[in-house]
């Protein structure tokens, strides 16, 4: 799969490529390799997302989410929005029940983040 051209193509793969949500209570998905770019200084963030929900109709497609996760490499933002952004992006992707996104940004000039976006109610 080539690299993504923008966010929107991402967020458009994101969404396309969901599919129908079989008899499940929970899922959770984890990117150990997220990278993106700080918007002060211009060097790269490393850290993990862990993204949790509970489906309606539609499940997050795991290939398309590492394309959608893939396009953050070169985007300049905090991890605060980051994290903001993605569990919006997840919502107007596939509707969940609840979701909750919660980024580590590993420790840059010793001081790590870890923040976490809730969407909907935990049934």
């Amino acid at each position: 799969m080539p690299r993504p051209k923008s966010l929107e193509e991402a967020r458009r793969v994101l969404a396309h490529e969901a599919f129908r949500a079989p008899n499940i209570t929970q899922v959770t998905l984890e990117a150990t390799e997220f990278t993106s770019i700080c918007p002060r200084s211009g060097q790269p963030d490393f850290g993990r997302v862990r993204i949790s929900y509970v489906p309606r109709e539609k499940c997050i497609e795991s290939k398309s989410l590492k394309f959608y996760l893939w396009a953050y490499r070169d985007e300049p933002a905090f991890c605060e929005e980051l994290t903001a952004r993605i569990a919006d992006d997840i919502v107007a992707a596939i509707d969940p029940a609840w979701l909750e996104v919660t980024l580590e940004q590993n420790p840059r000039g010793a001081i790590g983040i870890v923040v976490t976006a809730v969407r909907g109610q935990k049934p």
